[in-house]
């Protein structure tokens, strides 16, 4: 099977830009004190920043079975780091209805 460090790798990258986006646009509209929605945002830039990290040692890794290791930590930190973010999503659009 083919790794797939280097696709966690962009889409975490890509995706943590978009949650730090998120977290500076309620600082500057001065909202993130009505809603969760930071928290859920700030979680989500931990968890993408851990999964870079971890994509990034399982390409860097000399051996095999340890950057298989890292590849699965990784892909379990973008999975949790995407359910923050569909949390997200799912209270702005409870706030706009």
């Amino acid at each position: 099977m083919e790794k797939k460090s280097t696709h966690i790798l962009n889409a975490s990258s890509n995706l943590l830009g978009f949650s730090l986006v998120i977290i500076t646009s309620l600082k500057i509209t001065k909202i993130s004190h009505s809603t969760h929605l930071d928290e859920f945002a700030g979680i989500a830039c931990l968890f993408f920043a851990f999964s870079c990290f971890f994509s990034f040692l399982a390409i860097r890794s000399q051996q095999e079975k340890q950057g298989l290791r890292f590849e699965t930590i990784a892909d379990y930190l973008f999975l949790i780091a995407l359910f923050c973010i569909v949390l997200a999503v799912i209270i702005v659009t409870m706030e706009i209805i």
